[in-house]
C-alpha cells in the first residue's frame, strides 16, 4: 500500500492482477478521449509494455475505491527523462502526475476530487514534494474543475504540446505549490 485515505487505497500496480483492469479500461472510449486517444487500442502486450517491466521513475499505482479497482494513477519527479516541461528541471521536488477513473460507474461521484486531494497530501507530506504539475488537454473541463478544486492553479497554456488522436493538442499547464 502507498497512501490511504477514507475508502480510497492508492498501491503499487501488481503484475497478474491489474492488467484486466488497465485493457478493460483503455479499450472504453470514453476514458482514451482525454487519456491516451480514441485512435489508440491496447492488447495485453501493449500494457505490459507501458505499465510494467519498466525502469524508470515513474510510480504506476492502482486506485481502489470501497474494495473495488477503479482507476489509475501515476507520479514522478519531473526531469529530462519523464518530462518536456523544461523550466522545471532545475527546481527540487517538483512531480507530475497522471491519472484516470477507468470504471465509468464511478465518474461524477467526487472521487477524482478525493484521489487528487489525497495524493497531493501525501506527495507533500511522506515524499517531501514542494510543488505537483498536471498537463491536461483543454478540452478536459471535468478534470480541470476537479484540479482547480484541488488547490492547482492554471499556468498558461502550453502549445500543442501533446499529440492526441492523430493531431497535436493544446494542454493547460496547472501547478499545485506547497
Amino acid at each position: 500500500m502507498i497512501y490511504q485515505k477514507e475508502e480510497l487505497l492508492i498501491r503499487k500496480l501488481q503484475q497478474g492482477e491489474d492488467e484486466k483492469h488497465l485493457i478493460k479500461w483503455l479499450s472504453e472510449p470514453k476514458v482514451l478521449e482525454f487519456y491516451e486517444g480514441r485512435d489508440k487500442t491496447f492488447n495485453f502486450e501493449d500494457i505490459k509494455r507501458k505499465f510494467f517491466n519498466r525502469n524508470d521513475e515513474i510510480f504506476r499505482c492502482m486506485v481502489i475505491y470501497q474494495g473495488k479497482s477503479i482507476g489509475y494513477i501515476q507520479y514522478y519527479p519531473i526531469n529530462k527523462a519523464t518530462s518536456t516541461l523544461a523550466e522545471y528541471f532545475e527546481m527540487e521536488g517538483v512531480y507530475g502526475l497522471d491519472q484516470f477513473i477507468g470504471d465509468l460507474y464511478y465518474w461524477n461521484k467526487g472521487i477524482g476530487t478525493l484521489l487528487i486531494s489525497s495524493m497531493v497530501n501525501y506527495l507533500i507530506t511522506q515524499r517531501g514534494v514542494n510543488r505537483l504539475v498536471m498537463d491536461p488537454i483543454i478540452s478536459n473541463k471535468r478534470a480541470i474543475k476537479c484540479y482547480g478544486k484541488c488547490g492547482f492553479k492554471k499556468i498558461r497554456v502550453l502549445g500543442e504540446h501533446i499529440l492526441h488522436e492523430g493531431k497535436y493538442r493544446d494542454c493547460w499547464l496547472m501547478e499545485y505549490t506547497k
